[in-house]
């Protein structure tokens, strides 16, 4: 029989996918645009997208995020998924991980990730109330190469039988990070991380963090359709976008502070969104929604088909755009526009700078000519 918890995450899934295709496609990534340079184009066998970052190697700047497990049916879309990331090279995170320890007996619906995909990148994932001890446990369940922290209190103050209390979660933060030996990754869950919040990860000793934007899954929404009321209507759309996160990362940098490596979902639809967040900063970006969507739509083929065709079409970008790697992108001139553009002004962010970035390298170029 499925458990509680189970039943949960099965609802997670259904809701999950009525949101994707019933809500809004626009984002604020949608208000990020770059600027046309018709002579910038490079050939693509140049490219090489592979990242790496606090102890990271991949081969390329995507992932598939974490999602799932704990029950009999989400435990076959996470072997699925571990397929289709063992078929094209991406890593992959579990989804929260907390039931496992709870309930042994839906274990299975996690190690399955290691046991399709044995030699990929794989990261666990707990919630910033587990101790140095579950983590461990999480850890060797799926031989995971990282760790995921998940912050989620806004879905904890929607979700019926969520948690209340949160003041324990920095110096949870601080002992997993002190007793686990792989990377620690901090992600939020659709509300997006602040600078402040990034800054604070530092001081934990954090060297890698998800700043998993709103627009994309909203775990508000899910959690306020699970209440007999839904009287928690208003917290749709709390939070703030990746982008928005992204820039906020670089006004922090920019001040001097020191922050983590930085990951990027929440919203991510399609391939030019990757490269988006990757010209903002981000070392690579994840993807849930927009892949579960595929799976269950196409199948298992059509999701490994339509991550194959991504990669590539991340690799064409990157040629278009004159970036030889993705870190050449953040040399790219960028149009912030709209809520992006707002969020900017309200947080002290020199927007205009970002459309001119180009010029030092193309001072550059002169003074060597």
């Amino acid at each position: 029989m499925t458990s509680q918890g189970g039943t949960r995450k099965d609802q997670h899934v259904d809701l999950a996918r009525a949101q994707h295709v019933q809500g809004p496609a626009r984002n604020d990534f949608d208000e990020v645009r770059f600027v046309h340079h018709a002579l910038a184009g490079i050939d693509r066998d140049r490219v090489d997208v592979s990242t790496s970052f606090a102890g990271f190697q991949w081969s390329v700047p995507l992932y598939i995020n974490g999602m799932t497990g704990g029950s009999v049916r989400t435990g076959e879309i996470n072997r699925q998924l571990a397929i289709a990331a063992r078929e094209t090279g991406v890593a992959i995170a579990s989804g929260s991980m907390s039931i496992a320890l709870r309930e042994p007996d839906t274990a299975a619906t996690f190690r399955v990730l290691r046991e399709e995909n044995p030699d990929g990148f794989v990261l666990a994932n707990l919630s910033a109330d587990a101790t140095g001890e579950q983590a461990l446990r999480a850890i060797d369940l799926v031989r995971a190469d990282a760790l995921q922290i998940h912050l989620n209190s806004v879905q904890e103050t929607v979700m019926p039988e969520g948690s209340r209390a949160f003041s324990a979660w920095p110096d949870r933060i601080a002992e997993i990070v002190d007793r686990v030996e792989v990377p620690v990754v901090v992600k939020e869950v659709g509300f997006g991380l602040s600078r402040t919040t990034l800054e604070q990860l530092a001081d934990l000793g954090v060297h890698v963090a998800d700043v998993s934007g709103q627009g994309g899954t909203d775990f508000a929404r899910i959690e306020n359709a699970r209440r007999a009321e839904n009287d928690y209507a208003f917290m749709a759309g709390w939070g703030q976008s990746a982008a928005s996160c992204l820039l906020d990362a670089q006004a922090a940098v920019d001040g001097g502070s020191a922050i983590p490596a930085l990951l990027a979902s929440g919203g991510v639809r399609t391939p030019l969104d990757v490269v988006r967040a990757l010209a903002l900063g981000a070392r690579a970006a994840g993807v849930s929604g927009t892949f579960l969507h595929s799976l269950l739509d196409e199948g298992l083929e059509g999701l490994i088909a339509r991550i194959r065709a991504w990669i590539g079409q991340i690799e064409q970008l990157h040629a278009l755009l004159g970036a030889a790697t993705p870190a050449g992108l953040v040399g790219t001139d960028l149009l912030l526009s709209g809520a992006v553009r707002e969020f900017c002004d309200l947080r002290g962010i020199d927007a205009a700078a970002y459309s001119r970035r180009s010029d030092r390298g193309l001072r550059d170029q002169e003074g060597r000519g």
